[in-house]
């Protein structure tokens, strides 16, 4: 009898006890600046800014779906197999290929636009990675470009890093050798910068 009495109290506390907290999962969807080109394992962008947000104590996992030469076009084409159901949110980061190769900043700003519209019809919440074109793209591609990711960020709702390689590009102290990506201390200066705008949504 006192064992039956032991055992219906514990199940009463368990169950109006506080509930365990679930991990807080993010994907980071983009190019090879996500991917961590020529990066130890630990040294891209994912692994350190889920290094940065434990730090500060949150329980989260930052998945790598970056994929090195991948274009706008490209991640829309895999982005549904790639953002699995359950995903808490999503860094969409893409469009720097698109400018390297000098497309259409309308193709890019609508390869966009569809992977937006369907990640909110998921219901996954996503941070939009701003680029700039470069210079040498001309003053029309780069006012056409540039305003991509202000827009679809003002049309959708979501929060917007103004620009993934801030204080990075143009740097050579925080490049790799070829001048297009960041080395280690470049992705912690990328993280320091998307930290203020990724962590106010974490759960």
């Amino acid at each position: 009898m006192k064992r039956a009495i032991f055992t219906a109290l514990v199940c009463v506390l368990a169950l109006g006890g506080p509930a365990l907290a679930e991990t807080f999962r993010i994907v980071g969807f983009g190019d090879s600046l996500m991917a961590g080109y020529q990066l130890g394992p630990e040294e891209g962008f994912t692994p350190k800014l889920q290094a940065a947000l434990k730090a500060r104590g949150h329980d989260v996992e930052v998945a790598n779906a970056g994929v090195s030469g991948d274009t706008t076009s490209g991640g829309l084409a895999r982005l549904d197999w790639s953002v699995p159901d359950g995903t808490d949110l999503v860094i969409l980061e893409l469009g720097a290929n698109d400018m390297l190769r000098g497309l259409s900043p309308s193709i890019t700003g609508e390869n966009l636009d569809k992977m937006l519209a369907g990640l909110k019809t998921r219901g996954i919440p996503v941070v939009l990675a701003g680029m700039y074109a470069a210079p040498n793209l001309g003053k029309d591609y780069a006012d056409a470009f540039n305003a991509i990711y202000p827009a679809l960020a003002e049309k959708y709702g979501v929060p917007l890093i103004g620009f993934f390689m801030e204080g990075v590009a143009a740097n050579a102290a925080l490049q790799l050798e070829d001048g297009l990506h960041p080395n280690a201390a470049g992705v912690d200066a990328m993280v320091k910068n998307a930290l203020p705008v990724i962590e106010p949504l974490i759960k």
